[in-house]
């Protein structure tokens, strides 16, 4: 089925002149750069709020990325995790591609030693816990960040760390989603040997890599390779020339030293982290459940015309409108849905609960010209996706009474 969508599908202003992207009122901008930008905005459903980042799709397609950012969006929805920035969903219109992301008020993490100086070395270790686990759970899902750094490390208000841009920081330097160019030419002070000397490498060893960085900061309150000469800063990192503090414990010292090696084959690996003394010191493992998760949004960011998912969707057919309705009732049973008729509509109810309880539709049927009817097909409840997913199955039960597609298919 053919579908088409008004470009201006995603964002269409509301009362009082805020725009929103389906059920998101957008505010404040966040950051921005230039090929995307991030902004505050609140589910004007529940009141949440949340960051929305917003990438041009243009750029997206000129540089050929659609399968890898499918793939990275598709694992970064699947990632669950307490110590994980949460992706809430994905929706496009013709030119943006939006993705919805949990809101985060506590800073960023480094911001905390700028004002403050250093941590003290039990504190570190409970961030670092949180950054290993989230690292670790990511790396089980077969997501790399790649990019680990100071900004990146977000804190929610009950001062639990939270990694953000995991499995999005992969996208090439051109067109990462912060909208920033990011080539090896800024401070790569947090980045792996094998990774500045452009060799293949191992994502998991160079992210252990990062995070031994995070965690020399965190309690030195300075970095352990910094130099204004780039080439001399390359050095140090390929030799893993640092010192540390006197004030770091000598198992902290030595756990380090393990971390900051510069032969990712004898770089210690997260497993023997968690296992060591130090790590274990007061650590709680992370309490999540795995939740089942749609990817429906994901595939609908690149159809031909990127439409949002719709609570609605119509099509028009020339058959009568009895025909229609035993129609729409032959195609929906199946499916598992209770059908109650009422002159021309008809009230489905499926059977099974899913994700926001059951799904229920509402269809009508009007005559819009002689011998023409538009048939409407919207959601009464539940969840948006999995009606999206029914209208999908419907309508290939439906296609020998379709005259054209209305709206969105």
């Amino acid at each position: 089925m053919a579908s088409k969508s008004s470009s201006s599908g995603a964002s269409s202003s509301s009362g009082g002149g805020r725009t929103k992207v389906g059920r998101y009122e957008l505010g404040r901008t966040l950051g921005e750069g230039s090929f995307a930008k991030v902004k505050f905005a609140k589910n004007s459903e529940t009141g949440e709020n949340v960051a929305i980042k917003i990438i041009d799709k243009e750029k997206v397609l000129k540089h050929k990325m659609i399968g890898q950012i499918k793939r990275e969006i598709s694992t970064m929805k699947l990632v669950r995790h307490p110590n994980v920035i949460r992706m809430h969903e994905v929706m496009a219109s013709k030119t943006k591609i939006y993705i919805v992301l949990e809101f985060v008020t506590g800073g960023e993490l480094f911001d905390r030693i700028a004002s403050k100086g250093r941590l003290k070395e039990d504190e570190a270790r409970k961030y670092f816990q949180h950054l290993i686990n989230a690292v670790n759970y990511c790396h089980s899902r077969g997501v790399f960040h790649r990019d680990l750094k100071p900004e990146n490390l977000l804190l929610d208000a009950n001062g639990v760390l939270k990694v953000s841009d995991f499995g999005l920081s992969a996208l090439p330097q051109q067109v990462r989603e912060d909208g920033l160019l990011h080539t090896t030419c800024g401070t790569p002070n947090y980045v792996a040997p094998e990774v500045i000397n452009n060799k293949g490498y191992d994502g998991a060893k160079a992210d252990l890599w990062s995070c031994g960085v995070i965690l020399y900061v965190l309690m030195a309150g300075y970095l352990p390779f910094e130099e204004a000469n780039l080439m001399v800063l390359y050095k140090k990192i390929n030799k893993a020339d640092f010192s540390c503090p006197p004030w770091f414990s000598s198992s902290a010292k030595k756990l380090i030293k393990r971390i900051l090696d510069p032969s990712p084959v004898t770089r210690i690996t997260i497993q023997e982290v968690i296992e060591n003394e130090w790590f274990k010191k007061g650590y709680q493992r992370p309490k999540f459940e795995q939740e089942d998760v749609s990817l429906d949004d994901v595939d609908a960011i690149f159809d031909e015309t990127g439409g949002l998912v719709k609570r609605e969707t119509r099509f028009t057919s020339k058959r009568p409108a009895s025909e229609i309705i035993s129609k729409i009732e032959e195609a929906a049973l199946p499916l598992g849905f209770d059908v109650k008729k009422n002159n021309y509509k008809l009230k489905l109810h499926g059977e099974k609960s899913g994700h926001k309880g059951h799904l229920s539709v509402a269809t009508e049927i009007f005559e819009v010209a002689p011998s023409l009817h538009m048939v409407e097909v919207r959601k009464a409840g539940g969840d948006t996706l999995e009606f999206h997913k029914f209208y999908k199955n419907l309508s290939v039960g439906l296609n020998d009474i379709i005259w054209k597609t209305g709206e969105e298919a």
